[in-house]
């Protein structure tokens, strides 16, 4: 026979399986969260629910329409601040198409912000940009790129015939030539 629980903060109030999730605000579905394991941890400080086996969440608009999809191998949702955190493989696709990979990811829904102080590492249509430390909305489609780095293609044929007193540049890739240390 077990011996008595003595410390509670240790155990979830719930423990849930295969769960799929609507979440809505003022009526309106805003996100659907999957999991395999969704643990509810209401006596720790500060209280939190664990994903630790995996998580995928639906970011919609008022349409129903994805905005933005986050998949992560564990993820904290620290329900008094109202803030994630997504740990290991965190995986996320824009409405752009954009993909946005790190290994830990912070999204407040108070500020509606999020943010990384990791390497990331973002596809776009036309280039791949890496850098370290990084700010969005969280529709993903507004972001900042903090010590950017990537290879980005030139085309000469233009630049050959831009006048000499002109400029055009990237900023993103102006910033990343910038940035090499």
């Amino acid at each position: 026979m077990g011996g008595a629980v003595t410390n509670r903060d240790s155990l979830p109030a719930l423990e849930t399986h295969d769960v799929t999730t609507l979440i809505s605000d003022s009526g309106v579905i805003r996100y659907r969260i999957t999991t395999p394991l969704w643990l509810v941890y209401d006596k720790l400080n500060p209280s939190r629910w664990s994903f630790e086996e995996g998580v995928y969440v639906e970011n919609f608009d008022e349409n129903n329409d994805v905005m933005a999809e986050i998949k992560a191998d564990t993820a904290y949702y620290y329900d008094k601040q109202k803030l994630w955190e997504l740990r290991g493989h965190v995986d996320i696709r824009n409405q752009q198409g954009e993909r946005f990979n790190t290994e830990l990811l912070f999204w407040n829904q108070d500020t509606q912000k999020v943010y990384s102080d990791k390497f990331i590492r973002i596809e776009q249509i036309d280039r791949i940009i890496t850098g370290h430390g990084f700010d969005s909305n969280q529709q993903f489609t507004v972001y900042t790129i903090h010590k950017p780095e990537g290879i980005f293609y030139v085309d000469e044929e233009k630049t050959a015939v831009a006048p000499a007193d002109s400029l055009q540049t990237d900023s993103v890739a102006t910033a990343a030539t910038n940035t090499s240390k």
